[in-house]
């Protein structure tokens, strides 16, 4: 059983930074492949960024074009999502999840957090 638990969201404005925090209960973490998804209002949920066990990064390029960074510090059971050149198109609810088995960007996750809001102002 793994429970995740989203930090660092909020409100700022374009251009501007926030990195978010996922920590996690579980001995086991490090075996998880952990991502980043997004939904934002009337929109259908959207993959973002995933660390994998071994520390491989995917990005949904079109969507972060460089300005995220995901990583991952398993000696806290935590991934981090640095978020750079914040954009208004960027406002979302902000989910961490996990999964054993990461084959691509339409993997199935096993854990979720609760979500955090980023909001982006113009």
């Amino acid at each position: 059983q793994v429970q995740l638990v989203e930090s660092g969201g909020g409100l700022v404005q374009a251009g501007g930074s926030l990195r978010l925090s996922c920590a996690a209960s579980g001995r086991t973490f490090s075996a998880y492949a952990v991502g980043w998804l997004r939904q934002a209002p009337g929109k259908e949920r959207e993959f973002v960024a995933v660390i994998t066990k071994g520390g491989s990064r995917v990005y949904n390029v079109d969507s972060v074009k460089g300005r995220f960074t995901i990583s991952r510090d398993n000696a806290k059971n935590t991934v981090y999502l640095q978020m750079n050149s914040l954009e208004p198109e960027d406002t979302a609810v902000y989910y961490c999840a996990a999964t054993l088995s990461w084959y691509g960007r339409g993997s199935s996750y096993d854990y979720w957090g609760q979500g955090t809001q980023v909001t982006v102002s113009a």
